[in-house]
């Protein structure tokens, strides 16, 4: 599509490229034929947005528990000691996000690792750092997946995530390769070049896996990874129901379906200290507007009456990509 004299390079990157982003040798010189700039204008407008912190990479985003294993957690830290437990949480390898948010079981974190045992270990660590027991909020059930972020409405809307493609046929790059995706692709003009030297295989061979994983669903996107605080969407909350598990899908599939409504999981429960199953993500540019999306969506999807918890975010202290090979593997 023709550059528009009114909506700059950078807009136009975010708008269109947080997922699609070409795999052919100089994908930024497709980008710039397709937006009528130069490669140059391209790459160094991607170069000021990972500058600025608007975007985390140009990268991928991979099915969790896939490659690699997954799982939200939690624990309840003392309000004196909240913030030194978040930083040396948020200093472990495994961990990917870390967030503060408002409820007594306050520090959630993202542990990610190439099995499952290394995410037993860092849930561990977690335990033994803060003297807390973590709940392991195992995902159970994904209704949808993030398709990238609108700059103009809020999060985009999402894709039904079914089960991945039994035609993936795995290859020993697979896991490398997917970890320089979720650390980010080089700015370069033909970065999967870049990516296959690092991995000793062949530009063509990098882009063919990378095909394959998308493909099979195993990668469900590869693009602009935004940070969402950045371009001022800066009220988030994490809403959680106890919802009767015969009900569960039924009800996720009409909440996800809703404006505002990003990303639907059902998560283990913990009966007495963290009894919900159903999870969402709300972002808004003010905690009003936040609620007022809720409410409709949770009325639209007959949610109102149902036991939940809206847990605003107060802290962000680390959001990276997931940890696939583990870093004595990559060494």
């Amino acid at each position: 599509m023709p550059r528009s004299a009114e909506i700059s390079i950078a807009d136009q990157l975010l708008n269109s490229y947080q997922r699609d982003f070409p795999l052919t040798p100089e994908p930024f010189n497709n980008i710039a034929t397709n937006l009528g700039a130069t490669e140059r204008e391209v790459r160094a407008a991607f170069e000021a947005l990972l500058g600025s912190g608007i975007i985390a990479r140009i990268g991928g985003v991979v099915r969790p528990n896939t490659l690699a294993a997954s799982t939200l957690a939690a624990v309840a830290v003392p309000g004196l000691s909240t913030d030194s437990i978040a930083t040396r949480i948020s200093a472990l390898d495994g961990v990917n996000h870390v967030y503060l948010r408002e409820n007594d079981i306050n520090i959630w974190f993202v542990a990610t690792g190439p099995d499952r045992a290394y995410v037993d270990a860092t849930l561990r660590e977690v335990e033994n750092l803060s003297g807390q027991t973590v709940l392991d909020l195992r995902l159970e059930q994904s209704f949808h997946i993030d398709l990238g972020f609108s700059l103009k409405g809020g999060p985009k809307a999402h894709s039904p995530l079914g089960a991945p493609n039994l035609a993936y046929d795995a290859a020993l790059c697979d896991r490398p390769l997917v970890q320089i995706l979720t650390s980010g692709l080089a700015v370069h003009p033909r970065p999967y070049q870049i990516a296959g030297t690092q991995l000793g295989i062949s530009e063509e061979a990098v882009i063919a896996r990378l095909r394959h994983m998308l493909e099979s669903g195993i990668v469900t996107r590869i693009g602009a990874i935004i940070r969402h605080r950045a371009l001022g969407w800066r009220s988030n909350a994490m809403v959680v129901w106890d919802v009767d598990p015969s009900e569960i899908a039924e009800k996720a599939g009409i909440l996800a379906a809703q404006k505002g409504i990003n990303l639907c999981y059902q998560r283990r429960r913990y009966d007495d200290q963290w009894p919900y199953n159903l999870y969402c993500m709300v972002h808004a540019k003010s905690r009003e507007s936040a609620l007022r999306i809720l409410d409709s969506a949770s009325r639209r999807a007959r949610l109102d009456g149902i036991p939940r918890q809206v847990l605003f975010s107060s802290h962000c202290y680390k959001q990276t990509g997931a940890l696939i090979v583990a870093p004595k593997e990559a060494a």
